[in-house]
């Protein structure tokens, strides 16, 4: 079931340009292919925000990779019967991921 809103003048606030949304996807796959070949591999991992986080992958989805890291560090990790936390990282802010030894 949908939601009808009411009629309204609408303003786009912002609106992506085709071309950047052609290479995000892009970008985005080869992300995702990447990582989800390299699953219960240690790697490390640079945002675009400048974080590092070095981890095993144990999971890939279509938007991110879930990084098991140890010792728990930051607020954005969920905690399970391990030491170990779970970030969730979204794959279009990755910059690089380095695959350790």
């Amino acid at each position: 079931m949908s939601y009808q809103y009411p009629a309204t003048h609408e303003h786009v606030l912002f609106q992506a340009d085709p071309n950047a949304v052609t290479t995000l996807r892009s970008i985005r796959d080869r992300i995702y292919h990447v990582s989800s070949t390299h699953v219960d591999r240690r790697v490390r991992v640079q945002t675009l925000d400048g974080n590092i986080y070095e981890g095993t992958i144990v999971h890939v989805d279509r938007g991110h990779v879930y990084l098991k890291v140890s010792p728990p560090s930051g607020q954005r990790a969920f905690f399970g019967p391990s030491e170990a936390a779970i970030l969730t990282l979204v794959l279009f802010e990755l910059l690089v991921i380095v695959l350790l030894a």
